[in-house]
């Protein structure tokens, strides 16, 4: 099969594989749409993942395809269903997997990441991995339920209760998924802070009741003016120190606030102690999806978020590092790879 092998720091090599083998408990897939996360930005540029990698492998974790062949033990899928992966795989016998937190496994290894992956014609997952869309979803949409079960793990940790009000920084995939969980949540209303002009237009289109240039106007101001005070949940979705700030100065009384993005490694924020204790902050960030790749794939069966318009650019299997690249472009909002496109 053809694949994109990352090779390393700044490197993507086509290859063509051998496919592997279907044990009894797996299943073989046929890639059809793999989205382009802030993980493989990071990957790509020699920071770490969700999980230690070791090149050659094939990277792409958000991806669905069509199962095209099953081992002797699978009763829940067949040749002809479309399927949407969970890469994380925990070991289950380390301490957080036995305290009912899985996704801090100390031994999490992920597909995509440090097991073969989307960016290739063909993967082999556990059929544990695999959930069932529906006949009527598009491929493409179905791709981005791993991104939205992440989001629902944060929109969980969020704790947002009907009728607070929500400020998502940051308008790419990810805050504009996290814009329309927010309104599912009950909020009565949700600012987004974006400087682009498309993403805020998007947002307002799917649900946002407020958009702000955070370069024309002072979103702290333009909330108060507004909502006569702080939000109650602000999720910061931007991974940039800038965002962060904006975060805190959003934030009303008693607020909670989701740093939601992936920030570089190295990154530092100054924080005055006493907002926190004064303002009874509570802070908390948010690590990829335990127990909620279920509850994605029924948002996405049943149509109640709105995926396609942001999908704005499409990639073939050879263009997987222009592909990578693009999607850090302030015009883009969720790139996929087409690997038989």
């Amino acid at each position: 099969m053809k694949a994109a092998l990352f090779m390393g720091p700044g490197r993507i090599q086509a290859a063509v594989m051998d496919e592997g083998d279907v044990h009894d408990h797996d299943i073989k897939v046929r890639n059809l749409a793999v989205g382009v996360c802030g993980t493989d930005i990071h990957i790509f540029h020699g920071e770490k993942g969700s999980a230690d990698v070791t090149p050659p492998v094939v990277l792409g974790h958000e991806y669905a395809g069509e199962v095209v062949a099953v081992g002797r033990a699978v009763k829940g899928f067949r040749p002809g269903d479309r399927v949407a992966i969970d890469p994380n795989i925990y070991c289950g016998t380390c301490y957080y997997c036995g305290s009912g937190r899985k996704h801090l496994c100390e031994n999490l290894t992920a597909i995509g990441v440090n097991r073969n992956g989307g960016f290739a014609e063909y993967s082999i997952v556990p059929e544990a991995q695999a959930y069932r869309l529906a006949g009527h979803v598009d491929v493409e949409v179905g791709a981005m339920a791993e991104p939205l079960a992440c989001c629902l793990h944060g929109i969980d940790l969020a704790q947002i209760r009907p009728g607070d009000t929500v400020c998502v920084i940051g308008g790419g995939a990810i805050g504009q998924i996290m814009v329309q969980l927010a309104k599912l949540a009950g909020a009565s209303r949700v600012f987004l802070s974006e400087p682009a002009a498309q993403r805020r237009e998007i947002a307002m289109a799917n649900g946002a009741d407020y958009a702000i240039d955070p370069f024309a106007e002072d979103p702290a101001q333009a909330i108060k003016k507004a909502n006569g005070r702080g939000v109650d949940v602000v999720i910061e979705c931007a991974g940039n120190l800038k965002a962060t700030e904006q975060a805190f100065a959003v934030a009303g009384r008693g607020a909670t606030i989701v740093l939601f993005s992936v920030p570089t490694p190295e990154a530092e924020f100054s924080l005055r102690l006493f907002d926190v204790f004064s303002k009874e902050l509570r802070i908390t960030g948010s690590f990829i999806n335990p127990d909620t790749h279920q509850r994605a794939v029924n948002l996405i069966n049943a149509g109640r978020v709105n995926i396609k318009p942001l999908i704005t650019h499409r990639f073939g299997l050879n263009q997987v590092e222009e592909a990578i690249r693009r999607q850090r472009d302030p015009d883009s909002i969720k790139v996929l790879v087409k690997p038989w496109m």
